[in-house]
């Protein structure tokens, strides 16, 4: 049985770098508050931001008090952390308006016990002379050059503005400390310059006898070492108006075997023996992609709750048996952002036109080819003659097709 909040990030895999262990069980005893920052570059998060989510999840678990900082004031900044380059300074509207969209994502997804910070509330409070007098002071040059997150953008470039970013983070962490009751910052791996700067500037400010403490984890990658979350048409969004649940579920339904185990261990509050036993299973019958499956299922219902499951479920049944006509109109239109799309503009199109002008075949030859090796279905059923047409009753709802072809690829076709 995991006993505390060490064991249990050991044994996920999850825990890359500490800074007291003793501070952080000591903190757990005393049931203080733990923090990770979200700055609001986007007015959604994406999937690699579930790794931080859970991991408040995990820390509720052991008696902590969830913290989110959403940083309307370092946002306005960026953190050059992982960066190669300098941020595009987003304006304020824009960041106001994300601040309030990923705050109702967070509370959605965490709950009623999390507390939402703001750290606009004490930045934009500081004068210049503030920060530089009860900030900078008590941060030596040396001292941030060692950082990894600055030393290695020295020689591509880095602004000033980006250089305090370190400062302002370590500045929220002592605001936290004195204000909320909280003891403990977490952070990727990236984060580690930051969070010991935070550590370091509360001892200084408050002495030695203090909590405060940070660790890292082992960010989320993929295997060829690349960022989790980016698919070719682009980042795979907690919003279910960016990301549809269908589209969700599938991300994680299409994961490989040897991403599988680790991503039950990082995004999903699975036990290990829950975990165990679903490997054993998988490596039993790898083709049923149970593993997968049960990823898919526990990811989803976290993010969309069991109506976006359901969705998600009932249209990866209906695409894969071939049973479309199940589908509300409501599903199909959550296709829209997950498969290929094409308009229609007009109606008695021969089948052949409609396969190059919506581009499932790449010419009237391949189409061809397909129709006769009964590749291509539509709504579900076999179409194998080339003088099919495609007319207005044909659609689903007077409103949607659906082309197959071969065995996975699909395409929707809408004439409206």
């Amino acid at each position: 049985m995991v006993k505390n909040i060490i064991e249990e990030l050991r044994w996920r895999g999850l825990l890359k770098q500490v800074t007291n262990e003793t501070k952080l069980l000591k903190a757990q005893t005393f049931k203080k508050g733990v923090y990770c920052g979200f700055d609001p570059t986007g007015d959604s998060l994406h999937v690699g931001h579930l790794i931080q989510i859970m991991l408040l999840k995990r820390f509720e678990m052991f008696g902590f008090q969830p913290i989110a900082i959403i940083g309307g004031g370092t946002g306005m900044i960026g953190d050059p952390s992982g960066k190669k380059a300098e941020r595009v300074l987003l304006d304020d509207q824009t960041i106001v308006h994300n601040v309030q969209a990923i705050s109702k994502q967070m509370q959605q997804l965490i709950g009623e016990n999390i507390r939402m910070v703001n750290n606009a509330d004490w930045l934009q409070k500081m004068t210049l002379i503030d920060f530089l007098r009860n900030v900078g002071k008590d941060f030596n040059i040396s001292y941030l050059l060692a950082k990894e997150n600055i030393a290695t953008r020295i020689d591509v470039g880095l602004s000033y503005t980006e250089f305090a970013y370190t400062l302002l983070q370590a500045y929220d962490f002592y605001q936290l400390y004195i204000n909320y009751d909280c003891a403990v910052q977490t952070g990727g791996s990236d984060q580690w310059g930051n969070i010991t700067s935070g550590t370091d500037y509360i001892h200084k400010q408050i002495g030695e006898d203090n909590l405060a403490c940070g660790l890292t984890m082992n960010l989320l990658t993929k295997a060829d070492g690349t960022k989790f979350g980016k698919t070719e048409s682009g980042a795979v969004w907690l919003d279910p108006e960016k990301t549809s649940p269908y589209e969700f579920y599938q991300f994680f339904f299409n994961q490989d075997d040897q991403e599988t185990g680790k991503l039950l261990r990082y995004l999903t509050m699975l036990s290990e023996a829950e975990i165990i036993t679903i490997e054993k299973e998988h490596q039993k019958e790898p083709a049923k992609r149970i593993a997968q499956k049960k990823l898919a299922e526990a990811v989803t219902l976290f993010v969309h709750q069991a109506e976006g499951l359901t969705t998600a479920q009932i249209v990866s049944e209906a695409l894969f048996s071939g049973n479309l006509h199940q589908l509300s109109v409501h599903q199909l239109d959550q296709l829209q952002s997950s498969l290929p799309f094409f308009s229609l503009r007009t109606f008695d199109l021969p089948i052949l036109d409609l396969l190059v002008q919506a581009e499932i075949v790449m010419s009237k030859r391949e189409g061809r080819e397909f129709l006769e090796q009964g590749a291509i279905t539509v709504n579900g059923d076999i179409v194998g003659d080339e003088t099919w047409t495609v007319t207005k009753d044909k659609f689903l709802f007077n409103k949607y097709l659906i082309v197959r072809r071969g065995k996975r690829k699909y395409y929707l076709i809408s004439c409206e």
